[in-house]
């Protein structure tokens, strides 16, 4: 048996899987976010603790014969995050998240002292990552910053706790702008800047190699019959465990997450970077790969947004409000700039904020709904129009997250990037599969990537639709020239 991990922002989700990588049983904890003040977004990370004992205690007490066979278990974490540890390995703070945007000053700072952070990282210094958030403490909190003696992305404090060692993986740690993405090493220039050093991170390995060993006294209570035989995989940031877990493994293969933010990934054989647009370049979870990533930092929250906004019974019904709509939608509804938490790619401002330009007395809920869809959709559109700038291609995407269960965005998406959707069963549980299956190649280093990794079963293929295509081309031109009128004053 392989357990597959998902540290997420709202819940610890846990899946075990068997040999044949069949289901046998799953779990969910949840986990709440604090912000303390603007721009500002924490979690404790015993409450990821809490939450993942939880979650693998049900699975002990409804499935035990089955737990007792685990021989691999696998990470998955929401990235950028930021844990402090002491001498002691205590945790000195509460952890500063993916999606927290106080740092947009220290970003600055941190180019103006490593010249060479994009040609190194690949990427943009983002308020999101995890280097500026360490210079944001440096300043504001030094004596803490200066008995801080390790520094761990979220799902490797987990790992520390379930193994007793300091150790990432190579995709995770690309997001924190301290790695040599194309050596898929530390650089000690990057962690020089942050008056960081290279002891106070944790050993790499590759996300299908081994990353510790299960603690002794946590199998024995979870009733694990061969506790020394337990590896813990390398594993991944979300989103390459959600790749693994859909088989977008091989270049041309990708997919678009709809989920509380938005994400355009595509897996590459090369090192192809293009910080300039927001676009980011990390490596993947398997060795010798890398993947493409356009981030929007509001996607299926934009959803949740306008329904509660316009009072909607339920995100549901308002999609078959917009749905009736028919072709009045795009012709007569406003542009939605998306921008509600600030953005990413490509515009890497902090700033933006959400838009709705063209409101008329005739505008109804069902014409804000759809220029919400259709401004998400051309986020999205952005970020695959950085990915082609790059190099990088997709014949065609699976689309998966909660926003993905809309047939009507499927259509609107894939007539916006002109790209045809693909909609697997499963799509749910990626990433927590993507963590399993590392596991189970951790474990199992005779198995190949290809028969491991494969794609689940394919539900429906949505194509692009040329009428809605033509309508939607002069709109999206009108929606990038909008953000470009309105950047000064944000």
């Amino acid at each position: 048996m392989y357990l597959g991990i998902d540290l997420g922002t709202s819940e610890v989700k846990v899946l075990l899987i068997d040999q044949a990588q069949a289901v046998v049983a799953s779990a969910h904890a949840p986990l709440a976010i604090s912000r303390p003040q603007p721009q500002w977004s924490e979690q404790d990370p015993a409450d990821w603790w809490r939450a993942t004992l939880a979650a693998i205690g049900t699975i002990a007490r409804s499935h035990p014969r089955q737990l007792a066979a685990l021989r691999g278990i696998g990470l998955s974490g929401q990235m950028h995050g930021t844990v402090l540890l002491d001498a002691a390995g205590r945790v000195l703070r509460p952890a500063i998240l993916w999606n927290d945007t106080r740092a947009g000053a220290e970003c600055a700072e941190l180019e103006r002292r490593a010249p060479q952070l994009r040609a190194i990282t690949g990427n943009l210094a983002m308020p999101g990552f995890s280097a500026p958030k360490l210079l944001w403490v440096a300043s504001h909190e030094a004596e803490l910053f200066a008995r801080t003696a390790m520094v761990l992305l979220p799902k490797d404090y987990l790992r520390y706790l379930l193994t007793g060692e300091f150790i990432s993986d190579m995709s995770d740690a690309s997001g924190t702008l301290w790695l040599d993405v194309a050596r898929r090493d530390w650089s000690e220039a990057m962690l020089q800047a942050c008056g960081l050093s290279l002891a106070q991170m944790p050993r790499l390995v590759e996300g299908s190699a081994p990353g510790g060993m299960l603690r002794a006294e946590l199998a024995r209570d979870w009733g694990i019959a061969a506790p020394a035989q337990v590896v813990v995989a390398g594993g991944a940031g979300d989103n390459a465990a959600s790749a693994v877990g859909m088989g977008v493994v091989a270049p041309g293969e990708g997919f678009i997450s709809l989920g509380t933010s938005g994400v355009l990934f595509a897996a590459s054989d090369a090192y192809r970077p293009n910080p300039a647009q927001g676009l980011h370049t990390f490596c993947h979870a398997l060795p010798g790969q890398w993947h493409q990533m356009g981030v929007m930092l509001s996607a299926a929250s934009c959803l949740r947004w306008v329904t509660q906004l316009t009072h909607a019974a339920d995100e549901a019904a308002l999609l078959d409000e917009i749905a009736l709509a028919g072709p009045a939608a795009y012709q007569a509804a406003p542009l939605f700039l998306p921008y509600l938490s600030g953005e990413r790619t490509p515009h890497n401002d902090p700033h933006a904020s959400g838009v709705w330009f063209g409101l008329r007395h005739d505008t109804d809920r069902a014409l804000l709904g759809y220029s919400v869809l259709e401004g998400v959709a051309f986020g999205l559109r952005d970020s695959y129009l950085a990915l082609q700038a790059a190099g990088g291609s997709m014949r065609g995407a699976a689309l998966v997250g909660g926003g993905s269960r809309s047939r009507y965005w499927a259509r609107l998406l894939a007539s916006a990037l002109d790209l045809p959707l693909s909609l697997h069963s499963g799509g749910e549980v990626g990433a927590a599969l993507g963590a399993a299956r590392l596991a189970l190649l951790a474990a199992n280093p005779q198995l190949g990537v290809a028969e491991v990794c494969v794609a689940p079963p394919v539900l429906e293929v949505v194509a692009p639709e040329a009428q809605w295509q033509a309508a939607l081309l002069p709109r999206f031109e009108r929606f990038r020239a909008l953000y470009g009128q309105l950047k000064p004053l944000f």
